[in-house]
C-alpha cells in the first residue's frame, strides 16, 4: 500500500486546509519545492499535488510550481488535482511530466468530459471523489450534490479511469483519523483501485487501512500528520509494505 504526501498549493504556498475551507488554511512552507524535496528524501514513491486555488477558479492557478516539481524529480510519479476541466488542461500537465491527471467536479458535472480523457489518455487519469456523508462534494467542497460517491464511481470503473482517490471532507485536515468503513465499502463496490484521503493522523490508520487493502485499497495520501510531526513517512511505507507482502503472499 502506497503512503503518497499531499503538497497543497495556495497562493504558491504549501498549505492544510480542515475540512476544505479555504479561510481556514494553515501555511506550512513558502517553498513548495522545499517541501516536495522533503518527503522525496524521506523515500516518497509518489506525490499528492492539489491546486487548491484552480479547484476554486476552474483553472490551473499554480501550474507553475507543479511544473517545477515535476521537472526537478522526472522519475518520481506524480498526481494532480484541482481545476482541471479540459483537455487542454490535461495535455498542459502531462506536458510538464506528470504522470496522473485527477477530474473531481468535472466528473459530476459532465461525466462525458472523463469519458473522452480516459480514450485520450488510458491510464493517465484518476477520478477525485470528496464526499460528505456519502454524497458528493464538487467546487472545491463547496457544494454537496445528491449523487452518492459509489454511484458516481459505478459510471467510470468501465471506462478506463486508473483509480478512484476518495476523500472524506468531513475528517480532511481534522487529525481525526481516517473513514476506514467508507473507504472498505467504495473499495468493495469497485473493480478498479481505490486511494484513501482525508484524516490519516497515525500509524495506527495506515494499520486498519492495510487490514481491508484486499478489498483494493491501494494507497492513502497523507498530509497535516506529515507536517505536524505525528506520522513518519518512512515508518508508515514500511507499514505499507508489510500489507502489500502479505497480500502477494
Amino acid at each position: 500500500m502506497l503512503i503518497i504526501p499531499a503538497i497543497d498549493l495556495k497562493e504558491g504556498r504549501c498549505v492544510r486546509l480542515r475540512q476544505g475551507r479555504m479561510e481556514d488554511a494553515d501555511v506550512f512552507s513558502d517553498d513548495p519545492l522545499a517541501v516536495a524535496a522533503r518527503w522525496v528524501a524521506a523515500g516518497a514513491r509518489r506525490l499528492h499535488l492539489v491546486d487548491l486555488d484552480g479547484a476554486f477558479a476552474g483553472s490551473p492557478v499554480n501550474a507553475v510550481v507543479i511544473k517545477q516539481i515535476s521537472q526537478r524529480w522526472p522519475e518520481l510519479p506524480i498526481q494532480i488535482g484541482g481545476g482541471i476541466r479540459t483537455i487542454q488542461h490535461i495535455q498542459a500537465y502531462l506536458d510538464a511530466g506528470v504522470n496522473y491527471v485527477i477530474i473531481g467536479t468535472k466528473a459530476v458535472t459532465d461525466p462525458e468530459f472523463v469519458i473522452q480523457a480516459c480514450q485520450q489518455y488510458s491510464g493517465k487519469i484518476m477520478i477525485g471523489i470528496d464526499a460528505k456523508d456519502g454524497f458528493v462534494a464538487t467546487e472545491g467542497w463547496a457544494r454537496v450534490s445528491d449523487q452518492t460517491a459509489i454511484a458516481l464511481a459505478k459510471k467510470f470503473e468501465q471506462q478506463g479511469v486508473s483509480a478512484i482517490i476518495y476523500t472524506d471532507i468531513s475528517r480532511d485536515g481534522m487529525m481525526q483519523g481516517v473513514n476506514v468503513e467508507a473507504t472498505k465499502k467504495l473499495a468493495e463496490a469497485l473493480t478498479i483501485p481505490v486511494i484513501a484521503s482525508g484524516g490519516v493522523s497515525q500509524l495506527a490508520d495506515i494499520h486498519a487501512l492495510g487490514a481491508v487493502a484486499a478489498c483494493g485499497i491501494t494507497g492513502a495520501i497523507v498530509g497535516r500528520a506529515l507536517y505536524e510531526g505525528a506520522l513518519d513517512l518512512a515508518q508508515a511505507q514500511a507499514c505499507g509494505d508489510l500489507f502489500s507482502t502479505a497480500l502477494a503472499q
